[in-house]
């Protein structure tokens, strides 16, 4: 169960068009749900949200934050990432953004090189990390969506403490579409 305050609106036709349903909570499978076959655009009213390209919060993932969402592009940030739909849905469970930490560290189980933040970086490297990688993390506080690629390009990886206790002991629980553990930059989740 989510935040009592999230809410979104989804439409299954692009720039709001179309069949839509309102979401307070975890959906797994919106077609199941609302009857909508996929979604195209989508309003996130409050709280922040993390839509799944597949039922089941499987599949790549994408963070969506306070706003509107007419089509793929608004969420996926980048045209080389076309997911087209969205088909599960969970609310972002921690909020505090002034106080949100999280530990890098180089290998698997947090060993080797770490790295510790408290603050969006754009480009990992620029900011020290010497590797394009991260093996493990731990979410100390708040909520963190990492990508793929600097200036938050490529897949998202939301990233809650309240997801494995704030422990991802290898890049495979980043997210299930996490084949590497490249990650070049990462920001706060705002609310």
């Amino acid at each position: 169960m989510g935040p009592a305050s999230a809410c979104l609106t989804l439409w299954d036709g692009e720039n709001f068009q179309g069949r839509c349903c309102r979401l307070l909570s975890d959906c797994a499978d919106v077609g199941e749900r609302s009857g909508l076959s996929r979604v195209r655009s989508v309003k996130v009213e409050s709280g922040a949200w993390v839509g799944f390209a597949y039922p089941d919060f499987q599949g790549q993932q994408f963070i969506l934050e306070k706003g509107d969402y007419p089509c793929w592009s608004a969420w996926s940030g980048s045209s080389s990432l076309h997911s087209d739909q969205l088909l599960s849905f969970r609310p972002v469970l921690c909020a505090n953004h002034s106080d949100s930490r999280v530990t890098l560290f180089e290998g698997e189980n947090f060993q080797g090189s770490r790295f510790e933040l408290s603050d969006d970086y754009p480009s990992l490297s620029a900011m020290g990390w010497a590797s394009k990688d991260v093996g493990s993390l731990k979410v100390s506080s708040g909520a963190w969506v990492a990508y793929q690629y600097p200036g938050y390009r490529g897949y998202q990886y939301v990233l809650e403490r309240d997801r494995h206790s704030g422990e991802f002991r290898a890049y495979s629980m980043f997210g299930t579409q996490a084949h590497t553990g490249q990650l070049q930059s990462i920001r706060r989740v705002q609310h």
